[in-house]
């Protein structure tokens, strides 16, 4: 039995992990953004195999996220354990441009990690990237980014990593207020965690922003307040002088110590396409195994900064994914691997009732919408894969459209919709917005439209080499048929084209329905097959 690990052990949009043991059980923690619900919370017992268990921001109490801006939402959750409950801190991100960020910092706990939740308790928001700390004194510390509005030559906005004690018999946080550390020279210091150990408060941070030059660094004091000293060899891991390293962009960490004593890391990364820094899949989780150095600090096993693709696990074998995975829609609860996007309220934009067998989706808002949009969608966790679906749809005219869907946010999406034509029949088109950020312009090629047959379903599906995306279509008992030009899939990625940095999700696909009448059509979706190739 091999005890390798392959990274990353979360693949596809899965950044910001935090990781927590209770016995033998391990729970990673990773944001989700504007995708409804809130947190992904996966399972091990092993730190190889992987599973999603439960997406605990599920009701409009804890998270409402109608108007959030793309890629604000839940930002760098940190889940923990003591005292008989979870406990989990998040930020809901209300306004990503600007001076102003307003993120709003939340508590809920939970006796079991599939719940119930509680109704959120607000901490604070003077920055991002909660976290909390409980010390050995049963004393509970809440350490987070502050982020200062002033704009200041040659400076930036994060403003060192603040600490606040946390008293939960009043449910809220009391002062002094104290900056514990202003990070290091490569600034932009986010994401921090706090850990004890031989009698050293050890400071554990990202720097260098969530691009190319991510990185993790550290810091320790006799003193939870300070003040501290940086570790002698920082960063502990980055990609940013390695980039031929398949998992750049490392950083934003959070450790883990086994029931023998072993120390982890894990941490965000991607995969971008070869010879082009661009990332689809979005910011992953990988792991490392560390060690702790006679001069008491950590450092990563295998030696040097960098992050392995391979690394020893605890005696279990990984187990590939499945190469294809088919949802009927036979259940009356959604499959575990979609989400929607913001509103709290799913049963406005889709039933799997109402059309027994089906998904079916109600026309909502424009496709992009903030605010209620009717689009089910998985994440692409593959360089190579393909997408299908079966829809049956009937509209009524151009303002009425639905099909299958690539979607990065309202400026990076390719879709295959049905809809109706000027002269009356029922279409296929293709609409995509390649990234023209701020103007949002589409671009429909219209003579690529194909007439479809009224009242039977069509078939559609989509196939992703690395930057190629392919749409295709059949009706009837009729072979597959591309449909359109090959379209550039490296667009639907954090880095983009419009925007080299700056958005923080990954590229779904999945199933949408769009009626910007206010009619609320219905579209009828009656599977979902994703097939997943070598890497």
């Amino acid at each position: 039995m091999s005890d390798a690990i392959q990274n990353p052990i979360l693949a596809g949009f899965n950044p910001d992990p935090s990781i927590c043991r209770v016995g033998d059980d391990y729970y990673i923690a990773t944001s989700t953004f504007e995708w409804y619900p809130g947190v992904q919370i996966h399972h091990s017992r092993d730190l190889a195999n992987w599973r999603l268990v439960t997406r605990p921001l599920n009701r409009a109490a804890q998270l409402d996220m109608r108007g959030n801006p793309d890629s604000c939402g839940i930002w760098a959750p940190c889940l923990s354990y003591a005292d008989g409950l979870f406990w989990l801190v998040y930020t809901d991100m209300k306004r990503y441009e600007g001076n102003f960020k307003d993120g709003r910092n939340y508590l809920v706990t939970a006796p079991f990690i599939e719940g119930p939740w509680s109704d959120p308790i607000y901490l604070n928001a003077s920055g991002f990237d909660p976290s909390l700390f409980h010390d050995t004194d049963g004393r509970k510390w809440l350490v987070n980014l502050q982020w200062d509005y002033r704009q200041r030559e040659g400076g930036d906005r994060f403003g060192g990593i603040l600490l606040q004690e946390y008293a939960h018999e009043h449910q809220r946080l009391v002062r002094p207020i104290h900056n514990i550390f202003a990070g290091t020279e490569m600034k932009l210091t986010e994401g921090p965690h706090l850990y004890r150990r031989d009698g050293w408060y050890h400071l554990l941070v990202a720097e260098g922003g969530t691009g190319y030059d991510h990185a993790v660094t550290m810091a320790r004091s006799r003193h939870i307040t300070g003040p501290y000293e940086v570790h002698p060899d920082n960063p502990v891991l980055t990609s940013k002088d390695d980039p031929d390293n398949p998992l750049q962009r490392a950083g934003h960490a959070d450790l883990v110590t086994t029931r023998t004593g072993e120390t982890y890391l894990v941490h965000l990364c991607s995969r971008p396409l070869p010879d082009l820094r661009r990332s689809p899949m979005g910011r992953e989780t990988a792991i490392q195994k560390m060690e702790w150095g006679d001069d008491g600090w950590l450092r990563l096993a295998h030696g040097g900064n960098a992050p392995a693709t391979e690394i020893v696990g605890i005696g279990a074998s990984q187990q590939a994914p499945a190469v294809e995975e088919t949802y009927d829609f036979a259940n009356a609860t959604l499959p575990r691997a979609f989400q929607w996007l913001r509103t709290p309220q799913p049963e406005r934009i889709f039933s799997l009732t109402e059309c027994p067998g089906h998904l079916r989706l109600f026309g909502r808002e424009s496709v992009g919408s903030w605010f209620e949009q009717a689009l089910v969608a998985l994440r692409q966790d593959s360089l190579h894969c393909s997408a299908e679906t079966e829809l049956e749809f009937e509209p009524d005219d151009l303002q009425q459209f639905a099909g299958l869907i690539a979607y990065y946010n309202r400026f990076k999406f390719h879709y295959l919709a049905v809809t109706r034509s000027d002269d009356g029949n029922k279409v296929l088109s293709l609409i995509s917005c390649n990234d023209d950020w701020p103007n949002g312009r589409l671009d429909i090629a219209d003579e690529d439209e194909v007439v479809l047959e009224p009242d039977i379903p069509v078939r559609l599906g989509l196939d992703i080499h690395q930057r190629r995306l392919q749409f295709r279509y059949a009706q009837n008992d009729d072979g597959w048929q591309p449909i359109g030009p090959a379209l550039d899939a490296s667009l639907l990625s954090d880095e983009g084209n419009g925007r080299a940095h700056g958005y923080f999700t990954g590229n779904f696909l999945g199933m949408a329905a769009h009626d910007i009448s206010g009619r609320g059509a219905p579209a009828d979706f009656a599977w979902f097959r994703y097939r997943r190739k070598p890497y």
